[in-house]
């Protein structure tokens, strides 16, 4: 009996401080991946460089759940290795996600699964579409941007209608 209690307060130890071992030595976000998703790793602890890419997360970083932060550390690593212009374009992408509101981040999402599943022809138009609206003048994608804003899904559609993606007779060549 003495035997078996104490190979099991052996056991419980052991697993208890194996996470601790195997994390000793380790950056702070591979520790916290070694000790597993149940513990975020705090802002202060993340190297310089991983603080810099992910500034834009800071204010609620220590909010953030652990596999939220495991995600993001993973995206970093990634990152890093990216020229520093595209890094630049990541963390402000970031930082305009930041300031979405939770209904903004919805429509995000909802639209990204409708881009997932058109065909190549149609991502091509809407392409074009956008390529054509950023060539307007900032004032012109102001009012159309508002116009937008205020038109019924059916007025919309009709908008399309009347101007194609592929250009003026709406042939998508491509």
């Amino acid at each position: 009996m003495l035997r078996t209690t104490i190979a099991l307060a052996a056991l419980v130890l052991f697993n208890a401080l194996a996470p601790a071992t195997a994390a000793a030595g380790q950056p702070p976000e591979r520790a916290a991946a070694v000790r597993g998703q149940d513990q975020g790793v705090p802002w202060q602890r993340l190297d310089p460089e991983t603080r810099h890419m992910l500034a834009p997360l800071e204010p609620r970083w220590n909010r953030m759940s652990p596999q939220h932060q495991q995600r993001m550390l993973e995206r970093a690593r990634k990152w890093s290795k990216l020229p520093p212009q595209r890094q630049a374009r990541i963390r402000e992408r970031i930082a305009r996600w930041e300031r979405m509101t939770p209904e903004q981040r919805r429509e995000a999402r909802r639209n990204h699964r409708r881009y997932e599943h058109m065909t190549p022809r149609e991502r091509r138009a809407l392409h074009r579409a956008y390529e054509r609206f950023q060539s307007l003048p900032p004032r012109q994608r102001e009012e159309l941007k508002r116009r937008w804003r205020h038109m019924t899904p059916e007025q919309r559609r009709q908008w399309m209608r009347e101007h194609p993606p592929g250009g003026q007779d709406g042939n998508d060549s491509r």
